[in-house]
């Protein structure tokens, strides 16, 4: 299912295998599709042109609209939104924390009142289960709580002891579905995660104790949701020496180009992010350069395509003053063309750091590009 290649330092090249897309080349990042669609109208025949590996969606949206069980009649979430490529599915336990005003957490699950339309739902960890195995997804998440930070350490404890509770009743009800005979996808994997806040303690108690339940992967949650960069790696530091070395590891919800090029340093293989297509519906973009504000006005008159080093579609077709002209006049296509390039340079960024893996250069990819990438232009 995983395969480390080769290491340099904690920094991991390695071979991911599912149900679809044959074999996927780690690090690599996932781009987020919410809804079964990328903001900013971008398909998944535009996902194969910039060089996405694997497509996430999310339970609970899913679940909301248009429900799990339309799209599992329609034939999965595969089939669904015309993807082949591998799928992995948030488990909806991020929503315990985004939509904390409008939920209740028991020790059976969460009480939410949707934010569409105000009608009661329950999720817990069964239902969670129940809802992916109905999407087909390659890859399901555990249902977990992630706390805010700052948080109260006895809560945090609290959270992190139920959270493996219910990561224990997430395994028992995923593997009774794989072994269903009507079940949509029969090798979905199950992916642990490790909660804690931003306590080194309760992070290295938590992730020996769900390393124990042998899941198929595991992932770093709960970061990126306001504590200082450096703290989000410190404790990357001190969960990784206890995540298995055969596993894959996955860092939830990180983050700028920056932020992925320290975390493959310490030993993180998958990411994904809403940064690259929500930055760029506000003009917002990467390059190797640096960052590109294109709404800035020196950029009225510039022929020059986002960034010459960049071989996207769009900045092999358009210049930065059509782009910045688009904004301005609140034209959609805006959006699209920038989401579209964002999404090249994230899947590009990951292809050069596996590149610079394979030749064992990688520190001197990281000397360079670290900073580099969080500058602007």
């Amino acid at each position: 299912m995983f395969k480390v290649l080769k290491t340099e330092g904690r920094a991991r090249r390695g071979q991911f295998f599912c149900a679809h897309g044959g074999v996927v080349q780690t690090p690599v990042f996932m781009n987020v599709g919410t809804q079964a669609a990328i903001k900013g109208g971008v398909d998944a025949f535009d996902l194969r042109e910039v060089g996405c590996q694997i497509e996430l969606s999310n339970t609970y949206h899913l679940h909301l609209r248009p429900g799990d069980a339309l799209i599992r009649q329609m034939g999965g979430l595969h089939k669904f939104m015309n993807w082949d490529g591998p799928i992995l599915t948030d488990s909806g336990g991020f929503q315990v924390f985004s939509l904390a005003p409008l939920r209740r957490i028991k020790e059976e699950g969460v009480y939410f009142a949707s934010h569409v339309d105000g009608r009661k739902i329950f999720m817990g960890p069964e239902e969670s289960m129940q809802i992916q195995s109905n999407l087909g997804s390659d890859i399901a998440m555990a249902f977990d709580e992630c706390v805010e930070n700052p948080a109260a350490y006895e809560y945090a404890k609290a959270s992190c002891e139920r959270t493996l509770r219910w990561l224990a009743r997430c395994k028992a009800e995923h593997d009774r579905l794989n072994g269903q005979p009507e079940t949509l996808n029969p090798q979905q994997l199950l992916f642990g995660i490790n909660q804690g806040a931003t306590f080194e303690d309760l992070r290295i108690w938590h992730m020996q104790e769900i390393a124990k339940l042998d899941c198929d992967g595991y992932a770093i949650g709960g970061l990126a949701v306001g504590e200082p960069t450096q703290v989000m790696y410190d404790i990357i530091d001190a969960v990784e020496p206890h995540m298995p070395k055969e596993k894959p590891r996955y860092l939830m919800g990180v983050g700028t180009p920056s932020n992925i090029v320290e975390a493959v340093a310490r030993g993180v293989d998958f990411f994904d992010c809403v940064m690259p297509s929500r930055n760029g519906r506000h003009g917002k973009l990467f390059t190797w350069e640096g960052t590109v504000n294109i709404l800035n006005a020196k950029y009225a008159k510039d022929e020059r395509p986002i960034s010459e080093s960049c071989g996207c579609p769009v900045c092999q077709r358009f210049s930065r003053a059509y782009l910045r002209h688009l904004f301005k006049a609140e034209e959609t296509l805006a959006l699209r063309l920038a989401v579209l390039h964002n999404l090249y340079f994230y899947n590009e960024m990951m292809a050069k750091i596996r590149e610079a893996l394979d030749e064992d250069r990688f520190g001197e990819f990281r000397a360079v590009y670290s900073e580099k990438l969080a500058e602007r232009v």
